[in-house]
């Protein structure tokens, strides 16, 4: 059974969630408020209305080379283009470094980004003092941004962590849970992961400056190969994402404990040139929170599930979203 027939009915229930809560929002005071205590991270979505004002204003939105990214790049593009903007997009970048020199140099007007990955890769943090809290991870990003003559935009409910990761039986074997179990056998085995995490302290570095592991090699692999090598046998280890839809679908896999916090957790922040955020004005910052209200760690691990397991186009499962949760129509 594909992801999308297994889990797609969770999707729908988020978003009829979601309209029942915007339902229950427009009744009278003689309702009772009925409030039980619990907590829902679905947010009631408003449309989007397209204002002409917007008409003519060019953006370019982008995003890194992978799944996750693109669909977030896809979702902020057509959020912005249903309010109204002409919007580009170029969706395949490549990693942060390359990103954030093509919002620099005007070649983009914003792309998502991740709290953790600009706080150690632009701004200099170790990885344990990255805040946990992603309210206070994202002030800190905001300012070292605005002082770069950049704009931060509050962050998504959902964060993302890079994680170590192998087959469960592996780990069986190994007998281990977390990272620091990998002392005394990492020299043993095979560490796979994307190209850039040779250089990234949340990556390899972290593993080798923090953890003190050495591997028997580390051999860099696309992005979309992180699983398959672990399938067919190339690597005991890869370097996962935990948002990855394969972890959400299937047991085969474990995940590691970071024990030592070095690869710290990322809310999603829209970054933008503060040329493009004054040109566009007000109904940009406004558009990019709207549409990322409803992105719940398992409302993304599923648009990923969508494009990586089941082959939809990013840019469909992107629509679904924003349709679904009725953002458009």
């Amino acid at each position: 059974m594909s992801s999308t027939a297994r889990y797609k009915g969770l999707f729908a229930l988020f978003a009829a969630l979601v309209l029942a809560l915007g339902i229950a929002a427009c009744g009278g005071d003689d309702d009772d408020d009925g409030d039980s205590g619990e907590e829902t991270t679905e947010t009631s979505a408003t449309a989007i209305e397209e204002n002409p004002d917007n008409n003519g204003i060019a953006l370019t939105i982008g995003s890194k080379n992978f799944t996750e990214q693109i669909i977030l790049g896809e979702i902020y593009a057509q959020g912005l283009e249903a309010a109204g903007y002409d919007i580009s997009t170029d969706l395949n970048l490549g990693d942060e470094q390359v990103a954030l020199k093509a919002l620099e140099t005007g070649e983009i007007s914003g792309y998502p980004e991740y709290t953790s990955t600009a706080l150690t890769s632009f701004f200099q943090f170790a990885p344990e003092d990255v805040p946990s809290d992603a309210q206070a991870a994202f002030e800190e990003s905001k300012d070292d941004f605005e002082a770069e003559g950049l704009v931060a935009y509050p962050p998504t409910e959902f964060s993302s962590a890079n994680a170590v990761g192998l087959l469960t039986t592996t780990a069986e074997d190994l007998g281990v849970t977390s990272i620091s179990d990998l002392e005394g056998q990492s020299q043993d085995l095979d560490l796979y992961g994307s190209p850039e995490c040779r250089q990234r302290i949340d990556c390899l570095v972290g593993l080798e400056e923090n953890y003190g592991l050495e591997f028997k090699s580390f051999t860099p692999v696309d992005i979309g190969l992180r699983y398959e090598v672990l399938d067919k046998g190339d690597a005991d280890l890869s370097i996962l994402f935990t948002t990855d839809a394969q972890l959400f679908v299937s047991d085969d896999y474990t995940i590691l404990e970071d024990d030592q916090g070095v690869l710290p957790a990322g809310n999603v922040i829209f970054v933008a040139s503060q040329e493009a955020a004054d040109e566009a004005g007000p109904d940009f910052g406004e558009t990019i929170e709207n549409v990322q209200g409803n992105l719940t760690l398992e409302v993304m691990q599923e648009l990923n599930a969508r494009v990586d397991i089941d082959r939809e186009k990013p840019e469909d499962v992107a629509r679904e979203y924003l349709e679904e949760f009725g953002y458009i129509q």
